[in-house]
């Protein structure tokens, strides 16, 4: 069982191994510690010789030289470690809290919880005073702890001994004693406790009181510690074992319910939109999808597919790595992403799936296998899956299709509950140019209808593409690039992507302008200010085939680089605030480019510029000097 290999075997426990030599080297530091004369070191060449020394019988002058400089020097290292193991050094009441939990001083720790002592206060070496009652089965120390708002479920931070003196480079013998003084001296000094929680203490500590408390106190039954088990897996048959089997089913069942009322109060489509602007289409198709297989509305034998079309840098990526946020509270292990232009040669499938038996690399597994395992109802992306060898698309038939997949091994990993979303650029062009026609389209015949009071027309600009051209426009193209159509008729959804308009693009310029203000009050205490104009502006620099991209790169141009500038020229004193500001502007940028009149735009393109402003509100353009080009500088030789 997990629990013997926790727990140490009882010939250990009674002073075996290293904990011998720990017992004896505390023993010498305690004497030491108490003015005793240190017993000096014994030789095992001479029994004569070692009991000369004991007795300092027929001692001559050079074994008394010898033996006077080892007593003086051991003796300072000896009272320092005997103050440091001992604990007799120690003053804080952090740690006067684990010692009460520890010896069940359950006044002592009423008193200190009182003067307001943190209750999941750590020991350096990582664990807290409910880990240590737990272990030590004192259940009035547990309930106290619990009512005063102890977390039964944070883990310890302790590993094993060896591991965590290396992490905290302390010597490994200071590790042992400590754990074993200050925690418990059952446990085995090689296993790996990092994640364990006090319910998973208690289990090992096999005392049915303190579980039930800590079950009742909130304990999660389905916690797992590093090693990937639960408390249930250190349990021993019997009464402990039985209440936890039937902590487990009530704990799932409210976990449920909780998940439905989260769900009905904070919506998916919701939660995306807090971080992916425009695509409204895309994130309720989406959203759609994954409420069907929440509720469970879906097939269980096949798993969900997605195909995101758009071009390069409008939110592909960043919604696939969101709904595995929603989906996963682990996003490393819940989300999947493999880059396919990684697969580009027929020879790189064995990386996809592992290569066979007798191949270098065959114990590795592949990229895709290795992680299912950990994880079958995964969130996978295949980044850009047109670039991939059609070797890789034949393997995905059989992974969409049945929710299967076979192993270089001959290993069947099942995953009809993941979720595969792939990219692709294939077709962006059209769509982009479809996209940016239907708007032109909509905002003609809003002005047709409201010719005569065009500045108070608020134009919709959220477009719907037809399925006459999804159909005859990309499906041929679609086609014609991945060359079967069982491989597109193994995909659920095809999600479109449109080129953001103006009032996205404004959205992003605002987001990303935040992103430097708070750098720039972060790093260097500056205010950062901007007129509404500059959005309009910076938004003027968007790219169709860089999407988003292109907005972050435009104000990285524009305002960072002059911020740099500044900075570097001592322009921007500490805790100023700062303004930018728009010259040659005739305030007109406000309106679409539709509507400005014919002529206007060919006029001479505004810029920007830094104001610091006084207390008096009033801004004083910064005097930043451009670097010489390489033609106008002067080299001395």
């Amino acid at each position: 069982m997990l629990a013997s290999v926790m727990l140490r075997p009882a010939w250990a426990r009674l002073g075996a191994g290293v904990s011998v030599r720990a017992a004896s080297l505390r023993l010498r530091y305690e004497r030491a510690a108490a003015g005793e004369r240190p017993e000096p070191p014994r030789h095992r060449c001479s029994v004569t010789a070692g009991r000369r020394h004991q007795s300092g019988e027929g001692e001559t002058e050079e074994e008394g030289k010898a033996r006077g400089p080892w007593t003086v020097s051991v003796l300072p290292a000896a009272l320092i470690l005997a103050h440091c193991y001992s604990g007799k050094g120690r003053s804080s009441k952090e740690e006067a809290l684990l010692e009460a939990a520890r010896t069940n001083n359950i006044q002592e720790v009423s008193r200190l919880l009182s003067e307001g002592v943190n209750v999941n206060s750590r020991h350096k070496l990582g664990w807290t005073a409910l880990m240590v009652a737990a272990i030590n089965r004192n259940q009035s120390v547990v309930k106290a702890l619990l009512i005063a708002g102890a977390d039964p479920n944070l883990g310890d931070e302790f590993s094993s001994v060896f591991e965590t003196a290396k992490e905290k480079a302390i010597h490994s013998l200071e590790v042992l004693v400590t754990r074993e003084d200050d925690f418990s001296s059952r446990l085995n000094n090689r296993a790996s406790f990092r994640g364990c929680t006090a319910l998973h203490y208690a289990i090992l500590s096999d005392d049915y009181r303190t579980v039930k408390e800590l079950l009742d106190g909130g304990a999660n039954p389905l916690q797992v510690n590093e090693m990937g088990h639960t408390p249930v897996d250190y349990a021993r048959e019997g009464e402990v074992k039985k209440l936890l089997k039937e902590c487990e089913e009530k704990f799932l069942e409210e976990e449920k319910k909780r998940a439905l009322e989260e769900r009905l109060r904070f919506p998916l489509e919701q939660r995306l939109k807090e971080h992916i602007i425009g695509q409204e289409s895309a994130i309720s198709t989406v959203g759609a999808a994954i409420r069907r297989k929440e509720n469970g509305w879906y097939d269980e034998e096949h798993p969900l597919v997605f195909l995101f079309l758009g071009s390069s840098g409008i939110g592909k990526t960043e919604l696939a790595k969101q709904t595995a946020k929603y989906l996963h509270k682990d996003i490393k292990k819940g989300f999947i992403r493999l880059d396919m232009s990684e697969f580009q040669e027929k020879h790189e499938v064995a990386k996809f799936i592992g290569s066979p038996p007798g191949y270098v690399g065959h114990e590795d597994g592949g990229q895709l296998t290795k992680k299912l395992k950990q994880c079958p109802n995964a969130v996978v992306l295949f980044d850009e899956v047109d670039k991939a060898h059609p070797d890789v698309l034949t393997i995905m038939l059989q992974l969409f299709d049945e929710g299967r997949l076979t192993d270089g091994k001959g290993k069947t990993i099942e995953c009809k509950d993941a979720i595969f979303i792939m990219t692709c650029n294939a077709a962006s062009d059209e769509i982009a140019q479809h996209a940016i026609q239907l708007r032109q389209e909509a905002q003609e015949m809003s002005r047709k209808r409201l010719a005569e009071n065009l500045d108070d027309v608020q134009i919709n600009e959220q477009i719907t593409i037809s399925r006459h051209f999804k159909e005859n426009v990309i499906r041929p193209i679609l086609k014609a690039h991945f060359r079967r159509d069982e491989f597109l008729g193994r995909i659920n959804e095809i999600v479109y992507f449109l080129p953001f308009c103006h009032s996205e693009l404004i959205q992003l310029v605002n987001k990303e302008l935040n992103f430097w203000a708070k750098k720039a009050k972060q790093r260097h205490n500056i205010t950062l200010m901007w007129d509404r104009e500059v959005m309009d502006v910076l938004a003027d620099g968007y790219n169709l085939h860089y999407g988003a991209r292109s907005i972050k790169h435009e104000v990285e141009r524009r305002v960072v680089n002059q911020l740099a500038a500044a900075y570097e020229q001592n322009l921007l004193p500490w805790g100023c605030t700062l303004r930018i500001a728009v010259d040659d502007s005739d305030k007109t940028l406000l309106k679409t480019k539709d509507s400005l009149p014919l002529g206007l735009e060919s006029k001479k393109a505004p810029t920007l510029r830094l104001e610091i402003v006084d207390k008096d509100s009033k801004g004083r353009k910064l005097d930043i000097q451009a670097p010489l080009r390489p033609e106008n500088l002067t080299y001395l030789f």
